[in-house]
């Protein structure tokens, strides 16, 4: 497992939104985010959450011409910490965070994880949740991540 797990906001409302949030806990212990992050959340973070600040403010300047400032932050924190895994969900930032070399997960895949390391006993309950918000997952991803959790 990676040393540092950064969250992006988007991984954080959803969660939150589908009363999932202790799932990061129960799946990485700790999680690091930035002021940015915690501002666009607009709630309470738990004491498990560790907000660290990127030291190049240079890069993350640069970064937030791509992407929005939480984003940003999170990718330019990433950026200087070693071994470190990003949640981030939105393609923009997917995309650069791997341009720049970052390893990175989608919430989605943080639910698919959690199933296959016996956290959760079925992805299916979470999907639906999901599917009752904003978030959008198409039938191909379904599909494709009940296979993947065994569950297809």
């Amino acid at each position: 497992m990676q040393k540092a797990i950064i969250s992006d906001t988007s991984c954080l409302i959803l969660l939150d939104n589908i009363d999932e949030l202790d799932l990061l806990k129960k799946l990485y212990g700790k999680i690091i985010t930035t002021s940015e992050v915690k501002a666009e959340f607009g709630l309470p973070l738990p004491d498990w959450f560790e907000i660290k600040e990127p030291i190049d403010k240079n890069k993350q300047s640069i970064i937030e011409i791509s992407v929005d400032k939480g984003e940003a932050s999170a990718i330019a924190l990433a950026i200087e910490l070693n071994d470190c895994l990003l949640i981030i969900d939105d393609l923009k930032g997917r995309k650069l965070a791997k341009q720049l070399g970052l390893t990175i997960i989608g919430t989605i895949g943080v639910i698919v994880d959690a199933k296959l390391l016996g956290i959760i006993p079925s992805i299916k309950p979470l999907i639906l949740k999901i599917k009752k918000t904003n978030f959008r997952i198409s039938q191909q991803l379904e599909q494709l991540l009940l296979e993947k959790a065994g569950e297809a």
